[in-house]
């Protein structure tokens, strides 16, 4: 037949249990400096990793989708390096480079109207100011389809809905207007130091969207 303690016993127990608990050695927790200066580091190299991916010159929105994955899972506490930022980039290449031809496509069409500005043809304002536009508009779009990529998604579909959300949401297009002012600054400055920038825009577009959903 089982026992019980008495009542008297068994409070004595559980206290004992309680102080020992206390006196256990606790893991140091990581302080809000350290961790938001590591997220501020793991951005940089981001953005090394989202530049060397985009060397083909029409892989930057697969780099861009899988560099905003990676930080996705950062700032999420999951595990995750290189190797998945790899896996990621496939992935995401596979349908991203049409994404990035059409991109140079209408980059060029705007430096065109560029240079129809400079010739002094008529009209020739007006075109190049809604060409201008039209870039800063699709460079915005593409960054906030490529922080909200996952695998298996559809890069048609992604823009689509990215689009919507960049009209409805003016302040936080305005945001990654400003992270491509820095980028551009920084490039004709100090070429070099565009390169980790890269990461941080991946960030802002990020944040960007996760404040969006939040709404």
């Amino acid at each position: 037949m089982a026992t019980t303690q008495p009542p008297a016993k068994a409070n004595a127990t559980a206290k004992a249990r309680t102080k020992a608990r206390a006196k256990a050695p606790r893991a140091p927790r990581e302080s809000v400096f350290a961790e938001r200066f590591a997220v501020f580091a793991e951005c940089l190299l981001t953005g090394v990793w989202i530049a060397l991916a985009s060397l083909p010159l029409v892989t930057y929105p697969a780099a861009f989708a899988a560099g905003a994955r990676h930080l996705r899972r950062r700032t999420a506490h999951e595990a995750g390096g290189s190797r998945e930022f790899v896996a990621d980039f496939r992935a995401a290449v596979r349908g991203g480079w049409i994404v990035g031809l059409a991109g140079w496509a209408v980059a060029i069409a705007v430096w065109v109207d560029v240079q129809a500005v400079r010739a002094g043809i008529p009209g020739g304002p007006l075109v190049g100011a809604v060409g201008l536009f039209a870039l800063i508009a699709g460079a915005v779009a593409g960054l906030r389809a490529a922080a909200a990529w996952e695998p298996g998604s559809a890069w048609r579909e992604l823009l689509a809905e990215a689009g919507r959300r960049t009209v409805l949401d003016p302040a936080g297009s305005f945001l990654l207007v400003g992270g491509l002012a820095v980028v551009t600054s920084s490039a004709w400055l100090i070429a070099p130091l565009a390169v980790p920038v890269l990461g941080a825009v991946a960030a802002a577009a990020v944040a960007v969207e996760e404040r969006y959903r939040r709404r």
